[in-house]
């Protein structure tokens, strides 16, 4: 049985330790069929007034913007052989303005929460203003944490998804 709250706070613990722990997510967008389209990423998290906010780090790929611009909703999920699970339903937009992009490129290397992320320099040489950087912001509306040792499973809903 999964417990639901709208205070991010009582998710918000078990979201980061698992978060940090499993690092990558996979990201599901939809083509033009409504078929879906798997990819491996690392995407950072910080919590603005008590609710999460997602970052990717990405390129523009012709496929990605396609489906983004069809349909903006998106799922990352993230798991461990240990079975603990977290589940993210969110909106993505491309976020193209210097001061965003220079943000996500400091979250990256801090690592956000910790142990995920990475130095974005080691894709991007010329930094957050390399041309081919490109930031999405994922506003999530349901995430959902799933403890293996129990299956315990807590669900965070926006307040007005």
């Amino acid at each position: 049985m999964a417990a639901t709250t709208t205070a991010f706070a009582d998710v918000r613990p078990e979201f980061e330790r698992y978060i940090g722990d499993i690092v990558y997510a996979t990201m599901i967008t939809v083509d033009a069929k409504s078929r879906p389209r798997a990819r491996l990423l690392i995407p950072v998290w910080e919590i603005i007034e008590g609710s999460p906010t997602g970052w990717l780090a990405t390129y523009r790929t012709p496929v990605k913007t396609a489906h983004l611009a069809r349909n903006p909703h998106t799922t990352f999920s993230y798991w461990s052989p240990r079975q603990n699970a977290v589940h993210i339903d969110a909106s993505a937009a491309w976020q193209d303005d210097p001061e965003t992009r220079r943000h996500v490129w400091d979250l990256y290397r801090k690592g956000s929460p910790p142990g995920a992320g990475y130095n974005p320099a080691n894709f991007w040489r010329k930094g957050p203003q390399d041309p081919e950087f490109a930031v999405l912001r994922l506003t999530p509306w349901r995430i959902q944490t799933v403890r293996g040792a129990d299956l315990r499973s807590l669900i965070w809903q926006a307040p007005d998804p």
